[in-house]
Formats: structure tokens, sequence, C-alpha cells
């Protein structure tokens, strides 16, 4: 394979799931997974947090790579806007599952300001269609609102503008209650 031909495969590959993932409007489905937060060891239930507010689920492809401890790093950045404006936090990722633990509390990283959980089998980013192969998830965030339903959907490989994305549309919400 050329090496032109295997940019174009990689670049195809890349592209597909922003127009795969869950669309706007859609139920968000329910989960549950393990994870990790400062440190200590979590579960982290969709509908449970649902309660409380909009929740704020972005998937990224593998704990303690670059593109994902700035995104990581952004949102722990954010947290006080979000839950000033009523939003919970959570990232999932289907790669480097062993890495949580120490991501979840690293200072340079989440901060331990919110939970990082486990999707084994990708079966999660499965369902919300955010996946980038067979085995590792997109780097795509929804906003979903306290009925279930997705309200804002932002894929894109380049971590910079998902906290600004889902952050504005926290806003977006919490405007129109």
């Amino acid at each position: 394979m050329t090496r032109l031909a295997l940019l174009a495969a990689v670049a195809a590959l890349a592209a597909s799931p922003a127009l795969a993932a869950l669309k706007e409007g859609a139920s968000a489905p329910d989960f549950t997974l393990q994870g990790f937060q400062a440190g200590k060891a979590l579960t982290f239930s969709l509908a449970d947090a649902r309660k409380k507010g909009p929740v704020v689920v972005y998937f990224f492809p593998a704990a303690d790579t670059p593109g994902c401890n700035i995104e990581a790093k952004m949102f722990a950045d954010a947290i006080p806007q979000f839950a000033a404006n009523g939003a919970t936090v959570i990232g999932v990722t289907a790669g480097k599952l062993d890495q949580l633990q120490k991501v979840s509390a690293d200072t340079d990283k989440c901060s331990g300001k919110f939970p990082v959980a486990a999707d084994p089998g990708a079966k999660v980013a499965k369902e919300y269609d955010a996946m980038m192969n067979a085995a590792i998830s997109n780097r795509t965030s929804f906003v979903i609102s306290p009925q279930g339903t997705v309200l804002h959907v932002h894929s894109d490989l380049n971590p910079n503008a998902h906290v600004s994305e889902t952050l504005g549309a926290v806003k977006a919400w919490k405007a129109k209650k």
C-alpha cells in the first residue's frame, strides 16, 4: 500500500464516526460503568446522573495519550462552569483501561474533578455510534438532557473544541429551562 493510500484510509477511518454518532434528538442509551474519580473506584450510572441535570458524556480514544490528556485537562478546568449550569461530566474510553485510575487523580489531567470510566469491549461507544475502529472509541462528546435526549453532539479528533461545544450546549439548555 502506498503512503498516500494509507493516509487516505486513515483519514476515512477517522472521519467516518462523525457521520455515524447519535444525532441530536435521539434517545441516549443509559449505561452503568466502572471507573475512577480522584483515584478512587466508583460506579457511574447515566440514569442516576441525569436525575441531577444534563450530563456531558465524552468518549476518548485512550487514557494517558497526548490528545486525551489535553481534553481531560480542559474538562477539569471547566468543571466549575459545568457545575454552575447543573451539568455532570464523565469521560469514557475503551482504550488503555489499566491507566484510568492514575489519570483520574493526575493534576495535569482530570485532577480528580470528574469521573472517567472503562467501557470494556466498547459496548457503550458502539451504542452511541462513537467508534474510531472496532476496539477504540472516537473523540465524540454528547450532551444528554435529564430526560435522556441527545441535546448536542461534537465529534472531532482534535480535542480543543469539545469543552466549548458542550458547555455552550449546556448553557443553552439552562437558558431554555
